[in-house]
């Protein structure tokens, strides 16, 4: 029988992505996967849409998120899946964020203009369209608005971590994220440790509840791949992976780029509670 795979990590409109919610099963089938996880950060405004369009085009679509958490000033990212993403609890704190990441820009622009640049949210919130506010919106208007050249350029002088006008956000732990996906029935997962360089952290992980390590990605080489792999192995976790699609020239890489089997999606199901 012929291996069938799956992509674990997308991006969508609702957060920092360019493709609309409806359009990653199509890509996804285009890929020729059986299965698509929708993993936006910090929301779950994209899943009802992707789940229709994957039910009409036969794919699975797998309801997940992407939570943004702080430690010992490093930022960690916990995916979820298999999430009830209309638990109550889930949802309000979900709005928290959201709200949290308005005030975050709104400082990030007063920062700008204290360097002379002059943007403006309403800018900002037609690039982010129906998506939660984040860097990635003001990059593009910053592009827009011909202050930079690229996207990178944005973030290399303007947005990035150390550049004038950073902000740091206020951010979930670890423990929290961990323990509000399990709450809503999903499964955690520590995405792309590779870009971390923190493996120390991953017992204590562990010890809150994580499930699983993104041993695939475009940032991983195949020796950081082997690497958490073995460390998977070790904990008993589930390895996971994903291309990271957040859409054309974002990290180079494509629905289905990167091979996940099936089995792992089975493995994640086993797992969740709901």
């Amino acid at each position: 029988m012929e291996e069938s795979y799956v992509d674990l990590h997308t991006h969508t409109t609702c957060s920092d992505g360019l493709a609309q919610p409806e359009q990653i099963p199509h890509l996804a089938k285009k890929a020729g996967l059986k299965a698509v996880a929708v993993t936006d950060h910090d929301t779950i405004r994209a899943i009802d849409r992707a789940l229709q369009a994957g039910s009409f085009l036969n794919i699975e679509v797998i309801p997940g998120v992407e939570l943004s958490t702080m430690l010992d000033d490093h930022e960690i990212h916990i995916l979820g899946y298999f999430i009830d993403w209309q638990n109550e609890v889930f949802g309000e704190k979900m709005r928290k964020l959201r709200e949290g990441r308005l005030a975050r820009a709104e400082k990030i622009l007063a920062r700008l203009k204290r360097s002379g640049i002059d943007l403006h949210m309403d800018q900002v919130l037609e690039i982010a369209g129906e998506g939660v506010v984040g860097r990635p919106h003001i990059a593009d208007a910053l592009v827009r608005a011909k202050v930079v050249c690229s996207y990178d350029e944005a973030f290399d002088r303007y947005i990035g971590q150390h550049a004038p006008a950073y902000v740091p956000k206020r951010l979930l732990s670890p423990a929290e994220a961990i323990g509000l996906i399990v709450t809503a029935g999903g499964v955690p997962v520590l995405a792309h440790p590779g870009t971390l360089h923190r493996d120390e952290l991953i017992p204590l992980l562990v010890k809150w509840g994580l499930k699983g390590i993104e041993i695939i990605h475009p940032m991983h080489t195949p020796q950081l791949t082997q690497h958490y792999q073995e460390i998977s192995r070790r904990y008993g976790l589930v390895c996971t992976g994903g291309s990271d699609y957040h859409g054309k020239g974002r990290l180079h890489n494509g629905i289905g780029k990167y091979k996940v089997p099936y089995q792992t999606v089975e493995s994640l199901r086993r797992l969740s509670s709901r």
